[in-house]
């Protein structure tokens, strides 16, 4: 839907790295890769526009993971599927207003297009579940400018309902020095994108707490599996403050790839954990 306004056509990417036995069942890493992300008909300011060719670095992220599991022959089934559009302004854009049917029947509405993240990675988040029937879910994008507001490059922000999951995220984060904050899931925030009468779930929610409306967001269309968001919008674009002496300002940070892949060993190999 968000890919109909530019001329490049959208491309669903899934890739599958098996380290056990093909019977046991996958981690699913979900990356939003849009590359770039003009706001579409809400268009975003001229000043700044340029760094949205970052809004790929969830699906950088993934894919930086996988390869580097596959480097380490991880013993554990990996499976990952990235949402690769841009949201451009044209006749053809989708509007404010407009209402989709997604894979599960749910209605979303899109008031405004420049939150087109949660959009996106909509469908690819039902189709994933249903496909690979996956024993955890990991979703990395960068949504929310609450999260940069509150974190800056400091931590990673992560919405999680299954607190195992979170902890291992603060273990692998410990580690490796990139680290991550718990931010609310909080029923509060489902009732602000879902209290509406002509759609079931809205694409901007109702008050200022981008970060978590959009984790809130996600959450419906997560009903019954171990899921983690990763909010990295304060931490896997451009480079500002020199946070870390290792990054280059004014580039990418590729962050939180060594977070994720120290997760993932975590889970493939918990014996060899103190």
């Amino acid at each position: 839907m968000i890919a109909k306004g530019s001329c490049e056509p959208p491309v669903l990417l899934e890739i599958s790295y098996c380290g056990t036995a093909p019977e046991d069942k996958p981690i699913l890493l979900l990356g939003k890769g849009m590359t770039f992300n003009s706001g579409g008909l809400c268009l975003r300011p001229c000043k700044g526009m340029d760094e949205y060719r970052g809004a790929m670095a969830g699906a950088a992220v993934v894919v930086a993971s996988i390869r580097a599991a596959a480097a380490l022959s991880l013993p554990i089934n990996i499976s990952a599927v990235i949402p690769l559009c841009e949201n451009m302004p044209s006749g053809m854009a989708c509007k404010p207003g407009d209402v989709v049917t997604l894979l599960n029947g749910k209605s979303l509405a899109i008031r405004d297009t420049d939150k087109a993240g949660v959009v996106v990675m909509a469908d690819p988040l039902i189709y994933a579940q249903t496909t690979y029937k996956p024993r955890l879910v990991v979703d990395v994008a960068t949504l929310g400018k609450g999260v940069k507001k509150a974190l800056g490059g400091g931590a990673t922000g992560i919405f999680s309902n299954s607190h195992y999951i979170w902890k291992q995220f603060q273990k692998a984060g410990s580690l490796t020095g990139d680290r991550m904050w718990r931010l609310p899931l909080w029923n509060y925030y489902k009732y602000l994108v879902t209290n509406h009468v002509s759609f079931d779930v809205s694409n901007n929610g109702s008050g200022p707490a981008s970060s978590c409306l959009a984790a809130a967001i996600l959450h419906q269309f997560v009903p019954c599996v171990d899921w983690a968001h990763l909010d990295i919008r304060g931490v896997g674009m451009l480079t500002k403050y020199g946070t870390l002496p290792y990054l280059l300002k004014d580039r990418m940070t590729g962050r939180p790839t060594r977070t994720m892949i120290q997760f993932l060993y975590q889970m493939a190999c918990p014996d060899q954990q103190k």
